[in-house]
């Protein structure tokens, strides 16, 4: 008896996660089985087609759009490099954890929408922040979630004697000011990082670039530019492009195509290590891809 595939489509909230979960780990051991004797032929990259294949019915529903996307891209060339081998790897990590699948990207989606709620007027109060605060200890769970620890830390800091003086009032509305673009379905602009008791951009702001003699890496998706044109680009400026994060890296580039509804892929395991190096000294700049495209037309 032949069944349309649409039958299932009433059974799929029942069985989503599991669904799901079969999907990472046979991707998981296809790529660890492909690269384990350091090599890929056209046969094993036709493996990885396959599963690309067999579930793309699924690519446009959360979480197999985040997981889809980078598949698809790491075997569009007929290669699949160490890094791209690693991105795969660390992105199933992520969307399998305890974390993620205990409502966790809901409730960050949530904040986020509470947030961009808050600073939505151009006005943010002091009670509105003791009701944040209330939230995020309600939400405890949702700690080394980005944003959530960056926004405990700056509401703990200006609650501190419980008024927003102008100052905090500016840092406050520029920060909670980016989860607005959420709500218009855009790429966070100005992601922010915490550093120590610090919160800091990301991206670094109106960055000065120097294209001679320096080390470019990208991630994520360029509205602009596929990564070929990326590439010949940095090189015709006198720089060369580096596949992944290293201390030899100068400058991380952050694609403006992100998907904002993404809990992982937006900024993944580049924009993590990056963060990693600077915070151990080494003077690497992220820089958001319109700062790029600016700095590329100053040349």
């Amino acid at each position: 008896m032949e069944i349309d595939m649409n039958d299932h489509e009433a059974y799929r909230k029942f069985t989503g996660k599991a669904e799901f979960e079969k999907a990472v780990n046979s991707i998981l051991g296809l790529v660890e089985g492909i690269v384990i004797d350091a090599k890929i032929n056209e046969k094993e990259i036709g493996f990885l087609q396959a599963w690309l294949g067999d579930h793309r019915i699924n690519s446009g529903r959360h979480p197999f759009n985040e997981l889809f996307p980078v598949v698809e891209q790491a075997v569009a060339d007929g290669v699949l490099t160490e890094d791209e081998r690693s991105d795969i790897l660390w992105l199933c990590k992520c969307l399998t954890s305890v974390e993620y699948f205990n409502t966790a990207t809901a409730e960050m989606q949530k904040l986020h929408a509470i947030v961009a709620g808050i600073a939505s007027d151009g006005e943010i109060s002091v009670e509105e922040l003791k009701c944040l605060s209330v939230w995020l200890e309600e939400h405890e769970h949702l700690r080394r979630c980005w944003p959530y620890d960056e926004i405990e830390s700056l509401v703990t800091s200006v609650l501190v004697d419980k008024k927003i003086d102008p100052n905090e009032h500016k840092i406050l509305m520029r920060f909670f000011g980016e989860f607005i673009s959420i709500l218009d379905n855009k790429t966070i602009v100005s992601p922010a990082f915490l550093d120590g008791s610090n919160i800091g951009g990301l991206c670094a702001v109106c960055p000065e670039i120097a294209f001679s003699n320096t080390v470019f890496c990208l991630t994520g998706q360029s509205h602009k530019y596929t990564r070929n044109e990326f590439e010949e680009l940095i090189s015709s400026l006198g720089g060369t492009v580096s596949s992944g994060v290293s201390k030899k890296v100068n400058y991380l580039v952050v694609g403006a195509d992100g998907n904002p509804c993404w809990a992982y892929a937006c900024y993944g395991r580049k924009v993590e290590k990056a963060v990693e190096l600077r915070r151990a000294g080494y003077p690497i700049v992220i820089v958001h891809e319109n700062d790029f495209h600016d700095a590329v037309l100053d040349q």
